[in-house]
């Protein structure tokens, strides 16, 4: 039975499903790169002799894997995956001193507890730029069309419909996309390949401190100050939003 690989965006019940797949396989089991900056780049994002690869994975070299791996990823509601994103960072951020905030890699956390959301999201050099929309923009789209989780460069100039045509290029290397709205079929995926249990079902890790049914996207256009940047904020969401229609996934 070749490796679980786990493609895992951000914010889209990760740890959840992390936590019960390492208890699928054992802890020993599971490879120690859990994301991308920890590796360099191909194949060394995907060590050999492990049974689970889990966490915000560049997967460009994952033909290294045997061919009998099950490769999956998980959709949530592209505007409330932004949202929630914003949030928990923002949370986070909160937790901070101002000693730790002034530390280079607090950058983002500066920004998001400092700044009005307008600013976080449109202001800054082309550097800060880019991280939002690594981040935010059409994020599902960009990684399966460059397989990296920070591959917008490369999708910067297409339009929607192209950006859609590049995701679904690459879509028959993952055996199943599923929705957080639905992660029973999860559960019984590997249940059916593994002949074991796992529970993943209406269970919330990094809550961001939102009840489990509380949408986030509304309170998060309550910060946007301006008209013209709410809609470009919509606009982070319109390529993932038609990839997931053409799936005929419902999130």
């Amino acid at each position: 039975m070749g490796p679980i690989v786990f493609l895992h965006i951000p914010k889209t019940a990760g740890q959840t499903i992390h936590s019960e797949l390492t208890r699928l396989v054992g802890p020993d089991r599971v490879s120690p790169v859990r994301v991308h900056t920890e590796a360099p780049d191909g194949a060394a994002q995907f060590p050999p002799g492990y049974d689970l690869y889990s966490g915000h994975l560049d997967w460009d070299a994952l033909e290294t894997l045997s061919d009998d791996r099950f490769v999956f990823s998980v959709f949530r509601n592209p505007c409330e995956r932004i949202a929630s994103f914003y949030f928990y960072l923002l949370k986070k951020a909160q937790t901070l001193s101002e000693e730790e905030l002034q530390r280079p890699e607090h950058q983002g956390m500066r920004r998001i507890r400092g700044q009005s959301a307008d600013s976080y999201f449109f202001g800054g050099d082309p550097g800060w730029q880019q991280f939002v929309h690594d981040h935010y923009d059409n994020v599902y789209c960009t990684y399966l069309a460059t397989r990296r989780m920070r591959g917008w460069t490369q999708m910067r100039d297409l339009d929607t419909a192209a950006r859609v045509a590049a995701a679904k290029a690459n879509l028959p290397m993952v055996d199943r996309i599923y929705s957080t709205q639905n992660l029973g079929a999860l559960e019984r995926d590997i249940a059916a390949r593994f002949d074991r249990q796992i529970s993943v079902v209406n269970k919330f890790v990094n809550k961001g401190g939102h009840a489990d049914d509380e949408l986030r996207w509304p309170k998060l256009l309550e910060r946007i100050e301006s008209d013209a940047n709410s809609r470009r904020l919509e606009e982070f969401a319109v390529a993932d939003e038609e990839l997931i229609s053409d799936l005929g996934m419902k999130l």
